[in-house]
């Protein structure tokens, strides 16, 4: 755990130079995926967004209820497995945001437009750091195409949601992603 920790903060420890050619580079993104939204996006992505914290939840919970229903001890250690990682992930999540305690993107370019208006600060993306870990860790547990495709589709959607929202810059996204798969690899030792 700590290497994943210790291995994220180093990616993430860049030069101003290349933290300013990052930071132009979202910029831009978010500029481009701004003029690009449209009601029905905006819509279904934000149902989405507002879903993720739900579907983080219901995933380990169904697996848990239906191990409990089957008496099937390996679907409740994965249940375990997949709630460990996520909720761990967002710990970690958590302390990432304060050390980092990067501002919003639309608090720094106030061109930009969000669609909401969240606290707190946003490296790394907490929703796609929490959709990344659960989707890894089930994809560990079920590695079937049928488990695996559908799961990642969802993390990435959320990923998405996130910077076409406005909330957080491409970046936190990737780091977040990073944070979350990271976390429930890490945990690989708990699946069956």
């Amino acid at each position: 755990m700590n290497r994943i920790l210790l291995l994220f903060c180093f990616v993430w420890s860049f030069n101003a130079r290349a933290q300013n050619g990052i930071e132009k580079l979202d910029f831009k993104i978010l500029q481009k995926t701004e003029a690009s939204r449209t009601e029905a996006q905006t819509k279904t992505l934000k149902i989405i967004s507002d879903a993720n914290n739900y579907v983080n939840l219901a995933i380990p919970a169904g697996l848990f209820v239906a191990g409990a229903i089957d008496r099937n001890k390996d679907m409740r250690q994965n249940a375990l497995y997949v709630a460990s990682s996520t909720a761990t992930t967002a710990l970690l999540n958590f302390a990432l945001k304060k050390i980092f305690k990067r501002p919003r993107p639309f608090l720094v370019h106030l061109s930009l437009t969000p669609i909401s208006r969240p606290g707190e600060y946003s490296m790394p993306s907490g929703h796609t750091s929490a959709s990344f870990s659960t989707a890894t860790a089930l994809s560990r547990a079920y590695p079937k195409w049928y488990v695996v495709a559908p799961s990642f589709l969802w993390a990435g959607t959320v990923g998405y949601s996130r910077v076409y929202l406005g909330v957080h810059n491409p970046s936190d996204v990737v780091a977040g992603a990073a944070l979350g798969a990271g976390t429930a690899l890490g945990f690989g030792f708990m699946k069956q």
